[in-house]
């Protein structure tokens, strides 16, 4: 077993904190190893997939197993998850894509952090079936579309969740290559899909008020460079509020910690560590003394809203903690450079040639 450290950030968050704050979440976690927004909350795949991330960077490795289980347990054959259940009763049966995709981020994850094989090739057909099936729903411009239902997709696609499953299926890919798999397939619709996450945002049902519609393409590595640093630069006084963190929404005096910790990790992986550092230090009015974060605060009136302290608010912090300090092995997941960036090319044309 590796030796694991648990991270810290001097002056802002001690790793025995840090570990706190995963204890929280783990203590929310029920028998059939699901990891709710809180006790007693609904628990989505995606979210869920955060806490189990978090777990893992924390040392709460059976939690987190128990957590991949979970996976395992409600993967439909087709590869689907569904989007929400509350203590093992199914609320919402359709299906999201970028829910469906982000167990691959999470069995990546925590592969990189304790070099359990048996445990990637005991996951690679969860994984497997769930990218299979999210690229059932991508679009002939590569986009991917965000949802299906009992009548079949719905053919529209959102940047925040198409960015993130572009991350996803590179892990995916990752995962794959660890194992010598080879999935050319995914390799070219992967690659499609940065091309229309950077050069066609016409192809998307666009959010630009909200701030996960600006670091997104930056968090799920889509761009990177000069063109990752200017849309950062440029819709940063209309979401960062100084000393508190950043707007959910732009119009709205509303700041949230997770979204603040994701920006931080775009900032991280592109190599804008000042900035990245003080953002996390910003947020961190959200802890409660259990360790626990509030999901949000209206700063007009100082009120904590909404009235929750959510799970993947904590595990976003954890992430961001983890990426700031390099302390486990899976600290670089969102700066992927290590991961494949499928074909690139030319989608404008050859996307016809590939049946997409």
């Amino acid at each position: 077993m590796r030796r694991h450290d648990i991270p810290g950030i001097p002056g802002v968050l001690t790793p025995e904190q840090c570990r706190q704050t995963a204890v929280s979440i783990a203590a929310t976690q029920e028998s059939s190893g699901a990891l709710p927004w809180f006790a007693g909350g609904h628990t989505d795949p995606w979210d869920h997939v955060e806490n189990a991330m978090a777990l893992t960077v924390a040392g709460l490795w059976e939690p987190a197993r128990a957590a991949f289980q979970w996976c395992r347990d409600v993967q439909r054959d087709d590869g689907s998850m569904p989007i929400q259940m509350r203590n093992g009763v199914l609320e919402d049966g359709n299906s999201d894509s970028n829910f469906c995709a982000y167990v691959a981020t999470g069995v990546w994850h925590h592969v990189l952090v304790t070099g359990d094989l048996g445990f990637a090739r005991s996951m690679w057909p969860v994984v497997e079936a769930a990218v299979e099936f999210v690229l059932t729903m991508q679009l002939d411009g590569g986009q991917i579309a965000w949802a299906r239902g009992p009548s079949g997709i719905i053919p529209e696609a959102l940047l925040t969740g198409c960015a993130s499953i572009h991350h996803s299926i590179r892990c995916a890919l990752a995962l794959a290559n660890r194992l010598g798999e080879s999935r050319p397939e995914w390799e070219v619709a992967v690659g499609s899909l940065g091309h229309a996450i950077t050069e066609h945002p016409e192809a998307f049902n666009l959010k630009d008020d909200h701030a996960m519609e600006w670091y997104y393409p930056v968090l799920g590595g889509a761009l990177r460079g000069d063109a990752a640093r200017a849309r950062i630069d440029e819709r940063w006084n209309r979401f960062v509020v100084s000393g508190l963190g950043i707007r959910c929404v732009d119009h709205r005096p509303w700041v949230t910690g997770a979204e603040t910790c994701e920006l931080v990790m775009a900032l991280d992986a592109i190599g804008d560590s000042a900035r990245a550092h003080e953002q996390f230090a910003a947020m961190q009015h959200l802890r409660e003394e259990d360790g626990s974060y509030w999901t949000g605060l209206v700063f007009t009136d100082g009120k904590r809203w909404p009235v929750e302290r959510t799970t993947w608010t904590g595990a976003a912090v954890i992430l961001a903690a983890d990426a700031l300090s390099s302390t486990t092995l899976g600290n670089g997941i969102f700066r992927g450079a290590d991961l494949p960036r499928g074909l690139v090319g030319d989608f404008d044309c050859a996307c016809a040639s590939f049946g997409r």
